[in-house]
This record gives structure tokens, sequence and C-alpha cells, in this order.
């Protein structure tokens, strides 16, 4: 059981805002928009599995300090229509200002988030903390309802490095005022979130909806945000 806890902190993307859904939806906007030739033979589903291939690498990238947030932004469309056959500029230009610009607003939650979140707020103090750019988790925490829950929110944006870094979970631990023996870690991301947290000797619980196998020996692991709740003494 959690014990002593009075700071609870989560992931954003893929723990509480459903990124996948979202992301989706937001994509297959674009891409009936810019209806591409159809010469290309280009369509969406296929679209889409390159660019989460592309996506995720590039993330993979600017979390190892490899790329910064403009050549994220600058290499994910271009590079997958590239990877299609696809030389176009101007739509890869379009789609990366349209998605960030579009995507936020989306308010799929991951189910039984604000189930969780209430019962958990009668209790704990509940904070976010994100690797996600600041100017886009704030709409996403505002337009989906989270925001009455959250306490504070803690973006790498303001703090210069990216979770796993354990300067990024000690700068929310002065921000919030909270102790590491007395806050846990919930997110959806191994390495990012629960092995980052607990280094620096918070607890931590992986949310693993896709029961994805990793070998850890870890003390708490959920399928469902439904099973937190009950964690905790």
């Amino acid at each position: 059981m959690l014990e002593n806890i009075e700071h609870v902190f989560f992931d954003l993307d893929h723990t509480l805002w459903d990124f996948e859904t979202n992301s989706k939806h937001t994509l297959i906007e674009l891409f009936n928009e810019i209806q591409f030739d159809s010469e290309s033979n280009l369509n969406f589903e296929t679209f889409f599995g390159e660019y989460k291939r592309v996506n995720d690498f590039l993330w993979a990238e600017y979390r190892s300090k490899k790329i910064d947030k403009e050549g994220l932004r600058q290499r994910r469309f271009l590079q997958t229509l590239s990877n299609l056959g696809i030389v176009n500029a101007e739509a890869a230009h379009f789609m990366e200002e349209q998605y960030v610009l579009r995507s936020p607003h989306k308010t799929i939650l991951m189910p039984e988030t604000l189930s969780t979140l209430e019962d958990l707020n009668k209790r704990f103090k509940i904070h976010i903390i994100t690797n996600g750019f600041q100017e886009v988790q704030d709409v996403k925490i505002d337009k989906s309802g989270l925001h009455p829950y959250i306490t504070h929110r803690i973006t790498s944006d303001q703090v210069g490095v990216h979770k796993p870094d354990p300067a990024v979970f000690l700068h929310a631990l002065k921000v919030t005022g909270a102790k590491r023996r007395q806050s846990v870690m919930i997110g959806d991301h191994l390495e990012a979130d629960v092995l980052g947290a607990m280094r620096i000797g918070m607890e931590a619980v992986y949310f693993n909806p896709e029961q994805k196998p990793h070998g850890k020996q870890l003390k708490y692991e959920i399928r469902h945000l439904a099973e937190l709740p009950p964690l905790f003494a």
C-alpha cells in the first residue's frame, strides 16, 4: 500500500489525456483537407502508421536531448511525407501548424480519468509533470476539464530538461512544497515517469493499459486508472 502520501503527480499524455485518440482525430481532419494527389495512392492508415513511427522516434530524440522542440516540429511531418514518397514542404508545414493548433483542443480522456481524479482530489494534492510543450499542455488541461483537479503544472519547458532527468522531479517537489517520501508519480512511460521518479526516492505507479512486457520488478503497476485509488492506505 502507498502510505503517508500527500502529493500525487501524473503524467499527462497517454496517462490522463488520450493522446492516441485525440491525435488520430486531428490527423484525419488534416489528411482529408489536404487531399493528396490520387497518383500517390496514399491512404490515411498508411500515413498514420508512418507518422506514429517517425513521431515516436523524434520524441525519443527529444527526450535524449539530441534535438530541440523546433527540430521535432520541423521534421515530423516533412519526414513522414518524404518516407512515403511525397515531397511537399507546403503540406508538411500546414499539417504541423494546424496539428499544434487543433489537437490540444480535443477533449477525450483516458477511461476513468475524471472519476479517479475526483476520488484522489478529496485526499491529496494533484499535480502534472509532463515532457509536453507548455503552450500545448495548458490548453489540453483547460479544455478537457482537468484543471479543477490540478494544483501545479510542471513542464520540461519550464525546467529546461526532460523526464527522466532528476532535475524535473526535484523542480516539481520544490514548486509544490512536496517531500519525495510523501509523493507518488503515475505515468505510462516506464523510463521517463516511473524509473525517473524512483531514482530520486519517490514512489511510482506504472500505468500500463496495454500490458507491455518489461521485465522490471515494480511495486505498483496498474492497467486501469480505477485501480489507482485502492492502492492508497
